[in-house]
């Protein structure tokens, strides 16, 4: 019983470390042109201190940023000049071990990209895609295509998914006449969680139980050491 304890305090204290920084981008897209700039950020809701950016390209994994690629000020990061083989997933590692979820961004040497959601989006909201190009205003006529497929043209290079549901999920990219196609990007909707739920009273009582045994397990060994 105690073992079982122990590791469900364990495994409840890591979902809560997991759960408490998100990596954000700005400008916040996935995709970017060769020679633009990111700035990368590990957020937390009481402080971001421990958490560090790392990422995963073709070339290299699991590398943190300031020690091969990047400028790195404590948990944020910025790429000045952004190049293809920067193109990976990214994300927030802590000094406890706890992840953030992922994000993919793409650089490409091309002269069109599409801006899309970075993070999932939720079902039921609206989603502008934009298609935007390198050196030319970002309102030209410009198709956009799912999973292969045109979806429509729109004359001014925006199109708006409305109340989205998990059916528009898949690979977006667009395309500009006499520009090009930009690469794809994968958008993801998740369930709208149900407002104010609260949380199962298993893991609303783990916590102070976790504190509990704790105290148990040491006030009990202070006994024993003293007995002897």
């Amino acid at each position: 019983m105690d073992a079982l304890m122990s590791l469900l305090c364990l495994v409840f204290g890591f979902m809560e470390l997991a759960a408490a920084a998100a990596l954000t981008v700005s400008p916040s897209r996935s995709q970017f042109f060769e020679l633009g700039s990111v700035f990368l950020s590990c957020e937390e809701e009481k402080s971001s201190a421990g958490w560090t950016v790392w990422r995963n390209t073709v070339r290299r994994t699991r590398t943190q940023c300031g020690k091969e690629w990047g400028e790195s000020a404590g948990s944020t990061c910025s790429i000045s000049y952004l190049h293809p083989a920067d193109s990976g997933v990214y994300w927030c590692w802590s000094r406890e071990g706890a992840a953030s979820g992922s994000i993919n961004l793409t650089v490409t040497g091309g002269s069109v990209i599409l801006q899309s959601p970075v993070l999932p989006v939720m079902e039921g909201d609206d989603v502008t895609l934009s298609c935007l190009t390198k050196t030319t205003p970002s309102n030209l006529p410009a198709a956009f295509y799912k999973d292969g497929s045109l979806i429509r043209t729109e004359p001014k290079g925006h199109m708006t998914l409305h109340h989205v549901t998990s059916s528009d999920e898949g690979l977006y990219k667009c395309n500009i006449r006499g520009h090009g196609e930009s690469p794809s990007s994968w958008i993801s909707v998740e369930v709208r969680a149900t407002s104010g739920a609260p949380p199962p009273a298993s893991l609303q009582l783990l916590g102070p139980i976790c504190h509990l045994v704790v105290f148990c397990v040491f006030f009990t060994s202070t006994l024993l050491i003293s007995a002897y």
